[in-house]
């Protein structure tokens, strides 16, 4: 490291600095780049000694290979007389495109039901892992004499899957240059782990985890809520056997809705045998902010639109009551950081819809979370406090700011970690020491190790969640 000269550097506030290589014989370069922030970077392909920007929307994300290069838009790029829609992935001619050429092949373009969740490339095709109403799609493209055509994989309809090249592009002679891995799993399904063939519906089941839970009985469905302005907001709803529509069942409604990450369909074996198989309904809300509709769906819910992901998380619990799927009585919520941040919101705007409230490694004070550990990177998704009009709408959700006493709230339990380094433990303390100060029943557990994610190890995540689940049946099921 003594010896090593400075080959490119990021500004003191940046969110990151990155490099990438190809080592393919006839296609080698080296990229290197800064992420402003969340959503926004440039990049540079380092040509011997010399750093060539390449030109691009700050937000769109530019990824080479071999003699192509993928461009993945998260807003509307015009170019000439065409407009490229944002969640759109294109494909160019990499020496094409650096010498100024605007050339592009569409491999995706979202509708209203469908985003980009991904691509991937094997020696001959590119893999597109998309959604359709939050479930996993997959399609190949391969290009034939300068043309693009594609094909439909077929696979499992109703869950979620990953895929994972296998394609060394530094070797001459790749067996496995197009196979590829693929995960999928869903709600009552465990975790497969298959290889495929492009080219091929063929795939071969490598390795599956084992059932945790009796699933027999228990069933999935996707229904819609209607938002306050109107937007058709999709759920998850996971019954067990027996459910009855009487109100009664205890339900518990998970959210996270930022960052444009989706909440797309998993398999657990503590939920299944926890809260599925002794009579609990789980619930997955997949509201704005999330990437389930692509660009567009998350930034419906950032900054000054932020409240859209509250009152689709509201909807939701509304519609679960109108349609007796649970109760006020039997309705809790729960979710971590930004969804601690969510259910933090909700319950304090909307008390009367919920009795349980599981509030876990939150952000909840809005008018410092940028003065503590990793929040100043997340100002691109909330805005700056420190700004007087930006404050304005960040103060009408803030949690700690707008609990008040003499409000009847749901017995909350919050829990974090000492070492979380990422959100400060300081959210939390702050918000049960506000809410005890006011006269408020609360519950709070701080666990010294773990980081972000609560817990250390598997003895520590078992306490973590035995907690939530004692507190869970107590608050909704009368345990």
């Amino acid at each position: 490291m003594a010896n090593a000269s400075t080959v490119y550097e990021a500004n003191e506030n940046d969110v990151s600095v990155y490099a990438a290589s190809s080592q393919a014989k006839g296609h080698r370069w080296v990229m290197v780049g800064r992420s402003i922030d969340f959503y926004n970077d440039e990049s540079f392909l380092l040509e011997g000694d010399k750093l060539v920007k390449i030109a691009k929307p700050t937000d769109a994300t530019f990824a080479p290979h071999r003699h192509l290069a993928t461009i993945t838009l998260r807003s509307d790029w015009k170019i000439g007389d065409s407009t490229y829609k944002a969640g759109s992935l294109l494909v160019a001619r990499l020496a094409d495109y650096l010498a100024g050429k605007r050339e592009f092949s569409v491999l995706f373009v979202p509708t209203a039901t469908s985003s980009l969740a991904g691509h991937y490339f094997s020696r001959n095709h590119v893999l597109v892992n998309t959604m359709d109403n939050v479930k996993s799609r997959l399609v190949e493209w391969k290009e034939v004499n300068g043309s693009w055509s594609s094909r439909v994989v077929s696979l499992p309809q109703n869950g979620a899957l990953s895929v994972g090249a296998l394609y060394d592009s530094s070797l001459d002679s790749d067996p496995l240059g197009d196979e590829y891995i693929i995960s999928y799993h869903d709600f009552l399904t465990p975790d497969s782990l298959m290889l495929g063939y492009a080219g091929s519906d063929e795939r071969q089941v490598l390795k599956q985890l084992p059932k945790r839970f009796d699933a027999t009985g228990m069933t999935v469905q996707q229904l819609f809520a209607k938002s306050k302005d109107g937007t058709s907001v999709p759920y998850f709803v996971v019954s067990p056997r027996g459910v009855k529509s009487d109100g009664t069942n205890p339900t518990l409604l998970y959210g996270y809705g930022g960052f444009e990450i989706s909440m797309q369909p998993w398999y657990s074996g503590s939920w299944g045998s926890n809260w599925l198989a002794k009579g609990g309904v789980f619930v997955v809300a997949n509201i704005r902010g999330g990437g389930e509709f692509g660009p567009t769906w998350h930034k419906s819910a950032i900054m000054d639109k932020k409240q859209n992901s509250y009152d689709d998380f509201a909807a939701v619990a509304e519609d679960l009551i109108a349609r007796k799927i649970s109760s006020p009585r039997h309705l809790g919520i729960m979710g971590g950081s930004n969804g601690g941040l969510l259910v933090g919101a909700v319950f304090v705007q909307r008390p009367e819809l919920f009795n349980a409230v599981v509030c876990q490694v939150p952000l909840l004070d809005m008018k410092r979370y940028h003065t503590l550990l990793a929040g100043n990177s997340w100002m691109a998704e909330y805005g700056n406090p420190d700004i007087a009009a930006e404050w304005e709408v960040i103060s009408r959700y803030s949690p700690y700011q707008n609990v008040k006493p003499g409000v009847k709230y749901p017995r909350v339990f919050f829990d974090t970690s000492t070492k979380d380094d990422r959100v400060h433990p300081a959210h939390a303390r702050k918000m049960v020491a506000r809410m005890q100060e006011q006269g408020h029943d609360v519950l709070y557990y701080e666990n010294i190790e773990g980081g972000h994610g609560g817990a250390a190890d598997n003895e520590q995540r078992a306490v973590w969640m035995g907690l939530e689940f004692a507190y869970l049946w107590m608050q909704l099921g009368n345990q």
